[in-house]
């Protein structure tokens, strides 16, 4: 599994050729929520796939039951990297996707999510829903780090199969924490400039 992980990964790369920068930051295996834009069905793998290797094993991205679980190809490809699959349709107060991400990462992932929840066709990025805000304030100690993915929604663009090969492009910044006191309405929107932020470094 670990070998087609490394030959998935090697193959998402050269597909949307994807570069990595990381601003005022460096790779570190500490567990981490890297939040990103989301813009294609692409985006987990890609930015999984540009985490370095030693980071990809213990990195579990967040994605949408209903699109990964279909056919054979998605879910295979969702258990090579380790993918935990979100039900959107069977959400429960009492088993919610925060309650599930914080049991299933315990202290040893990390995790990749998109806070606007479904993709997104603008330039302008969505309002982010309130899962961060909760994974913050129930896991403080993880550090909450923005991405900026550009480009990958024309690698694979909406309602097409075959993934068309262009550059693309992975800025990870600093983390950020929920500070004391702060709101979930001045978080998310901090957490939303943090990325937005990105685009133009």
């Amino acid at each position: 599994m670990r070998l087609t992980g490394h030959v998935l990964s090697i193959t998402a790369k050269l597909l949307t050729g994807a570069t990595v920068r990381w601003v005022d930051c460096q790779p570190d295996s500490c567990q981490r929520v890297y939040f990103a834009n989301h813009t294609s069905h692409l985006d987990a793998l890609v930015l999984w796939s540009s985490l370095p290797r030693q980071l990809r094993a213990i990195t579990r991205p967040v994605a949408a039951k209903d699109y990964w679980d279909k056919g054979i190809v998605r879910p295979y490809i969702a258990s090579v990297f380790n993918a935990l699959l979100i039900d959107r349709t069977k959400i429960k107060v009492h088993k919610s996707p925060v309650q599930l991400m914080i049991q299933e990462i315990a202290d040893q992932y990390s995790l990749i999510v998109f806070p606007e929840g479904s993709r997104n066709m603008d330039e302008e990025m969505g309002e982010f829903k309130s899962g961060l805000y909760y994974l913050g304030k129930k896991r403080p100690d993880l550090e909450l780090m923005p991405v900026y993915i550009d480009n990958v929604n024309r690698v694979l663009p909406r309602g097409e199969f075959l993934p068309v090969p262009l550059l693309s492009c992975i800025t990870i910044g600093p983390p950020i924490w929920l500070e004391d006191g702060e709101s979930k309405k001045d978080f998310l929107s901090r957490a939303r400039e943090a990325v937005q932020r990105l685009k133009d470094t």
